[in-house]
């Protein structure tokens, strides 16, 4: 099969397709043939040498694909040769087959394109998992997004309004904010014109959201800490900004905040497998109801891997990127 290699730690320019062995396929996984793949800045950062795949995985990025089922291992009962799924990888999308454990595919919803399936795998399980699962955030609380126009942020903003949410976005440009306004943002913030913190106590009435979901790490901690309700909950998904900062904690004791974090690529096959199926009940719904609407920037052929890098880095693209082999 075809698959986009790292030939070395660099540039977009290192991602190369080449001629590769199949996947060899597990008692417990399926086969895919991939129709599209979603790229995700965590693929940036393993093409930089930052992000090992775990052990045993695909040694190719690609975190969520598309496609049809073209083999099944021994053990596997739900699925079968023909079905048409997405799924939630730990890598290897970015090619023509990828194996992966059973209990991390998913049906295509219903009403959605086998190629803009691929979209989902990834943000769902991250966005539920996170402030979902582990945050609990509920109906009635308020929420703020940070980076509300980029693949995860179109996504958190869409399943919260489902889940009857006040959403907070930030983001970087007009045109951006327009964006996450019409798939239902409540309150845009210019992170650029405008501290965000402030904007957040004056449209809370000075209290501060229950729960924000932050992909910038040190730079906003103080910031994010100074935005948070009592009983907030803060969790990070993400460190582009950089993991270290200096930062006064005493709001921690004084308003009871939670200060959470955690990864999606290294949990285990077992946890990813609960975290996927709580999509499926929960996420899918919403979807297939088109409460929640694929937001796709741009698909691109596998061979241009690297311009879907280059769009990623340059953070012009609102929604997700997709490649297809």
């Amino acid at each position: 099969m075809k698959a986009v290699v790292i030939t070395t730690p660099g540039g977009p320019e290192v991602l190369k397709l080449k001629e590769v062995d199949d996947p060899e396929v597990g008692d417990s996984e399926v086969l895919i043939k991939v129709d599209a793949a979603g790229v995700n800045r965590a693929d940036t950062v393993q093409r930089k040498g930052s992000y090992p795949p775990p052990a045993g995985a695909s040694p190719y990025p690609g975190l969520e694909c598309s496609g049809t089922v073209i083999a099944v291992g021994q053990s596997v009962d739900r699925w079968k040769v023909g079905d048409e799924v997405c799924a939630l990888l730990s890598g290897g999308g970015y090619a023509e087959k990828v194996a992966v454990p059973a209990g991390q595919v998913l049906p295509v919803p219903k009403s959605i394109s086998l190629s803009y399936a691929a979209s989902f795998p990834e943000v769902a399980c991250t966005v539920w998992s996170t402030v979902f699962m582990t945050s609990h955030l509920t109906s009635g609380e308020t929420f703020l997004i940070h980076g509300g126009s980029s693949g995860i942020g179109t996504f958190a903003i869409q399943i919260a309004k489902y889940y009857g949410v006040r959403v907070f976005v930030t983001a970087g440009s007009e045109e951006k904010l327009v964006t996450c306004k019409n798939l239902g943002a409540d309150v845009g913030i210019n992170y650029k014109t405008e501290d965000f913190a402030a904007r957040v106590k004056e449209e809370t009435g000075g209290k501060g959201v229950d729960v924000i979901l932050d992909i910038i790490g040190g730079p906003y901690f103080q910031h994010n800490l100074d935005s948070l309700s009592l009983d907030g909950r803060l969790f990070i998904i993400g460190f582009q900004g950089g993991p270290i900062t200096e930062v006064n904690l005493s709001g921690v004791l004084a308003r009871r905040l939670t200060i959470q974090g955690a990864g999606l690529r290294t949990r285990t096959p077992e946890n990813k497998a609960v975290i996927v199926a709580e999509v499926e009940k929960k996420v899918w719904p919403a979807i297939e109801a088109g409460n929640v609407k694929p937001v796709v920037y741009k698909t691109l052929p596998l061979s241009e891997a690297a311009e879907a890098h280059r769009i990623m880095e340059s953070s012009a693209h609102i929604g997700k990127i997709l490649l297809i082999p």
